[in-house]
C-alpha cells in the first residue's frame, strides 16, 4: 500500500479569549507551549500540534474558527491536481481551501 499524499499536521482553533485558552492547555491540560505571540499559542505534541488563535487575527476567515492542516509532499502538485480554483488563498509553503460546510483546510509543504 502507498503512503498517503495527505498526512495530517494538527487544528487551529480560535478564541475570543486567548489568554484564558493558552491558560486552560497549558496548565489544566499540562502541554507544552512550542510558539506564542500575542495572537496565538502553539502546543506541539507527537500526534500533531495544536494552535489557538484570537478570532479576526487570520487573514482567511473559517465558517466555525476551525482549522485542520495536512502536510503534503509536493504542494504545487497538489495544488493542481484540486485545482488552483478551490484555494481561497495560495502562498509558498501553504495554501487554504474551504470545505463543503466552509471550514478552511490548509495544506502545508512538507519539509522532508
Amino acid at each position: 500500500m502507498s503512503k498517503p499524499e495527505l498526512k495530517f499536521a494538527g487544528v487551529e482553533l480560535y478564541f475570543e479569549h486567548l489568554r484564558d485558552a493558552r491558560r486552560f492547555y497549558r496548565e489544566t491540560l499540562g502541554l507544552p507551549i512550542s510558539e506564542e505571540s500575542d495572537r496565538f499559542a502553539k502546543f506541539d505534541s507527537d500526534a500533531g500540534f495544536i494552535c489557538l488563535e484570537r478570532k479576526g487575527s487570520e487573514s482567511y476567515p473559517s465558517q466555525d474558527k476551525a482549522v485542520l492542516f495536512f502536510e503534503v509532499a509536493d504542494l504545487a502538485g497538489t495544488i493542481a491536481r484540486i485545482g488552483k480554483q478551490r484555494f481561497v488563498q495560495i502562498e509558498t509553503n501553504w495554501a487554504v481551501m474551504h470545505d463543503p460546510e466552509g471550514h478552511n483546510v490548509l495544506l502545508l509543504q512538507r519539509n522532508e
